[in-house]
């Protein structure tokens, strides 16, 4: 039996009270999924500035009563300190996923991109703190790694942030780890690197690469590639993702608290790889998409030229083991972005 499995096997025997901060995002919904489906007691929190009620429908909506019913919803915001105290109360484990995501957003926004990631995320902190939640589970960036060469990309060597999104993320690592030692609240980060998946937003300026080629060539927009296309990034499906989260919320092993881990695939896939693959599974559907090339324009300002990450480290101290590569996961994702993107 692998550690996830007998991680969600124990939830189920003990269920938990938890709270999902960014619970109407992408990522966030899909935790709340889960852990309802594992019998969970669960609260979101999302201001909807970024996350939808939609992916809160779809996450409960299909679930029977008796899980449903464990779960609510709450519409705030994170800066608001109060807000997150009241909402602390009485629960087990924090899932902080709430942020203003996007590189190029920060740049263009780097002001209200600190109030949401690091105003925000000190506000949990205390809240969690002061209420006596057992574990602070937080998402950090592969972004964190800046202009750092080394590949494959190692937890404890890191560059200097190419973006303020970079370092609102590497400032919720040094805060995390000050309240780890300091006030010996538990905290794990989790380094993400380039999640795709079901119920990721295509639309608007800052959409990640995967939802938005995959709605513009069934829309038959034009797709576009920053720079050569030899840009390489570790993806990460979504099923990762909320394996890493459970099994850092229910780690047993003291050596793993207060420590960030990266969470990918430990493969690099290049922009023009992707982008094949991508154009592959619409033309299953839409074949007058594999005629489709990408246009290339300049490279955007803060982008990491490569993404490649070691995830040994979470495998010795979490026991995590991705289950879906690049290819499986646009493959089991590509339904959901075709049905859900026209």
């Amino acid at each position: 039996m692998s550690a996830y499995e007998l991680v969600q096997k124990k939830l189920v025997l003990k269920p938990q009270s938890w709270l999902v901060t960014g619970g109407a995002g992408f990522i966030g919904s899909n935790l709340v999924q889960r852990l309802l489906e594992l019998g969970q007691k669960v609260v979101a929190l999302d201001n909807l500035l970024t996350g939808s009620l939609r992916n809160i429908e779809e996450a409960v909506g299909l679930l029977p009563p008796e899980k449903a019913r464990n779960f609510s919803f709450v519409q705030g915001d994170i800066r608001d300190l109060e807000t997150c105290r009241e909402l602390c109360q009485g629960v087990d484990i924090v899932l902080h996923q709430a942020a203003l995501g996007s590189v190029p957003r920060s740049m263009a926004e780097p002001v209200v991109t600190n109030q949401h990631n690091v105003d925000g995320f000190l506000n949990m902190l205390v809240a969690a703190r002061d209420a006596g939640v057992r574990r602070f589970v937080y998402a950090s960036s592969s972004s964190v790694y800046g202009d750092c060469r080394t590949l494959p990309q190692v937890e404890e060597e890191i560059g200097s942030p190419l973006s303020p999104y970079a370092v609102t993320k590497y400032v919720n690592e040094i805060y995390a780890g000050l309240f780890s030692s300091v006030y010996r609240l538990e905290t794990i980060g989790l380094r993400y690197f380039n999640v795709f998946g079901a119920r990721q937003d295509p639309e608007g300026e800052y959409a990640a690469v995967i939802p938005k080629w995959f709605a513009a060539l069934l829309r038959d927009d034009p797709v576009y590639i920053y720079g050569d296309g030899e840009t390489t990034r570790d993806f990460c499906y979504i099923e990762n993702v909320v394996q890493a989260n459970l099994l850092a919320a229910c780690a047993e092993d003291r050596e793993a608290l207060g420590k960030v881990y990266n969470i990918a695939c430990s493969r690099r896939t290049s922009l023009n790889e992707l982008f094949y693959m991508i154009r592959g599974l619409v033309a299953e559907k839409k074949p007058a998409a594999a005629k489709v090339e990408p246009i290339y324009e300049d490279f955007r300002p803060g982008d990491i030229r490569h993404s490649f990450a070691d995830t040994a480290k979470a495998a010795r101290l979490l026991g995590y083991r991705p289950t879906h590569f690049v290819a499986e996961g646009l493959r089991e994702a590509a339904d959901w972005y075709i049905n859900n993107l026209r």
